[in-house]
């Protein structure tokens, strides 16, 4: 079987090597055009690029997938599935009739959670089940009929390693669809369009922490928003990034989002029900630290955390 793949960043790489490793032909990867980032600004190449290189596969970069050139080049492979994962572009319905099928592997348990941040949501919102759907791709937004699906459980897995995870379970259920494609696709089911919820490109302003909120939403904010952007408040008018932390009983009393206490095990700090720990955390200009080494030449206030005055 002929395959043609479009993926992007690292939880895209487990597919593509899977597939690759399973002994599929890929003649062709389609990625996003290089881009500069990092403090350099250097060109970087997307995961999938770099993996595709290594073993000798085509790479097309288009800036726009819609077009006559992209056409061109994906009928002349000739291909018989398109794969699609994280590729970060919509593909119209002239690409997408090129194929036989274009199938893709999405990062929740469809229809709920469609969209661009389903791993970021189902932490946030406190669910304790996700997984991976693989499914048929079509004009509307992960509405496709579904193939596969694997349920994972999150185990209060930070957004980064649920990531990882989904990304390798994700891989491996492609490969198996792929296997028996014709089976799959048989028997493939439509989604209830009714049950269908929806999550956007995440932002920076969405890890702005509400203190008046429950100890257990604030975690999960917390875990959701691991590595970018963080959920964050401000100490003293600066940014004040919280990268880990845990639920604590108190009998101190105080305002939500005051510093209770402080000390080399974590800060204590107020929620609407009770109070979390903080044990690492980021202030501007400064590397990720435990408590214990940040207050190692440093000094924190109890004070009461928020009020957004500057961004850093």
């Amino acid at each position: 079987m002929k395959l043609i793949f479009m993926g992007t960043p690292e939880f895209s790489v487990p597919s593509l090597k899977k597939l690759y490793e399973a002994g599929f032909e890929i003649p062709l990867v389609i990625t996003q055009p290089d881009r500069r980032s990092g403090r350099g600004k250097k060109v970087r190449f997307s995961p999938v690029k770099e993996f595709a290189l290594k073993k000798g596969i085509d790479v097309y970069q288009p800036e726009n997938i819609n077009t006559e050139e992209s056409k061109k080049i994906i009928s002349e492979i000739k291909a018989d599935i398109m794969i699609v994962v994280a590729f970060g572009m919509i593909l119209k319905e002239d690409i997408l009739k090129i194929p036989k099928a274009t199938i893709n592997v999405h990062a929740s348990i469809l229809p709920k959670y469609r969209g661009a941040s389903p791993i970021n949501a189902a932490i946030i919102n406190g669910d304790e089940i996700t997984g991976v759907t693989i499914m048929e791709v079509e004009k509307g937004l992960d509405s496709g009929d579904i193939l596969a699906i694997e349920e994972v459980n999150i185990d209060g897995m930070n957004s980064e390693d649920l990531t990882v995870k989904l990304s390798e379970i994700g891989g491996n259920l492609l490969v198996k669809v792929m296997e028996d494609f014709d089976n799959y696709y048989r028997s493939k089911k439509p989604q209830d369009h009714e049950k269908a919820t929806y999550t956007g490109k995440i932002t920076k302003d969405m890890g702005n922490i509400d203190w008046s909120k429950s100890s257990k939403e604030i975690l999960n904010l917390v875990r959701g928003l691991v590595p970018w952007p963080s959920a964050y408040s401000y100490y003293q008018g600066d940014q004040f990034k919280i990268h880990s932390a845990v639920s604590v009983d108190t009998t101190k009393e105080g305002q939500a989002g005051e510093i209770l206490d402080i000390s080399k095990e974590g800060i204590i700090i107020k929620t609407g029900d009770g109070a979390i720990k903080v044990n690492e955390f980021q202030m501007p200009g400064e590397r990720k630290m435990t408590v214990s080494e940040y207050l190692v030449g440093n000094k924190l206030n109890k004070e009461i955390l928020g009020g957004m005055q500057y961004d850093n």
